[in-house]
């Protein structure tokens, strides 16, 4: 009997039409690189509501694996510890789930493992020395600097090994909850660094932060100047 012709063929046009591409963008999203959005006004200046940032998925794997290490100055993406309740959430873009969970943040690492970190008088100290943060130092300086709050006067804290102390950029009272507020982050819990902005395209050239101390502060910004280009690299402060 002659064995049935063209499976092999079938088998094969089935693979290159759909399981490579479905096998490569699994690898992609695993490996690769994802996109995150930048939710709130805790980055400004830095970063504002609504960008979107790309987090390379390989240089948090190493990292989690002890290949590497973050640096000062970088932005990462990551979930506040565990022990975080106040970070847990149910509501996902409006949406109310069933169940608990640990949204991803976006901060930026400023204590380094076995650094020493508080923020006095709203300027902070790293090992004792101020932090050089020029253009978050301005912008603040220039509108409502919190300086007299618990987080803006916080008790010095030694970062461990394996973890980092991060921070928004947002220095106004209340403007972001970071490692002042639920500590150092653990590396396992970084899913990685963002190296660039590539949304919106352009933006207006300036945003004005809201001084009223009132929840969601990103909805108040206020916006002027013309429109420039935005996506860029994402070095230190």
């Amino acid at each position: 009997m002659t064995p049935p012709q063209g499976r092999p063929g079938r088998w094969r046009t089935l693979w290159q039409e759909w399981g490579s591409p479905a096998l490569v963008a699994l690898l992609f999203t695993q490996f690769g690189a994802t996109a995150v959005r930048v939710d709130g006004a805790s980055m400004l200046p830095g970063l504002r509501h609504g960008e979107q940032l790309v987090v390379p998925k390989v240089e948090g794997w190493a990292h989690r694996a002890g290949l590497g290490t973050y640096a000062r100055g970088d932005v990462v993406v990551f979930k506040p510890p565990r022990s975080a309740a106040a970070e847990w959430t149910r509501e996902y873009r409006g949406v109310t789930l069933p169940w608990a969970y640990r949204p991803y943040l976006v901060k930026r690492v400023v204590g380094l493992p076995g650094d020493t970190v508080q923020v006095r008088g709203g300027t902070v100290l790293v090992n004792g020395q101020p932090l050089p943060e020029p253009r978050t130092q301005a912008y603040w300086d220039a509108s409502c600097h919190d300086t007299a709050s618990p987080l803006a006067n916080t008790p010095a804290v030694t970062v461990p090994a394996g973890a980092y102390f991060v921070m928004g950029d947002n220095r106004s009272e209340g403007g972001s909850l970071d490692s002042r507020v639920f500590g150092p982050v653990d590396t396992a819990d970084i899913a990685g660094r963002a190296v660039a902005s590539v949304c919106p395209l352009t933006v207006p050239e300036h945003a004005q932060a809201p001084c009223d101390g009132q929840a969601h502060p990103e909805r108040r910004v206020q916006l002027s100047g013309a429109a420039h280009w935005n996506p860029r690299l994402l070095p230190g402060d």
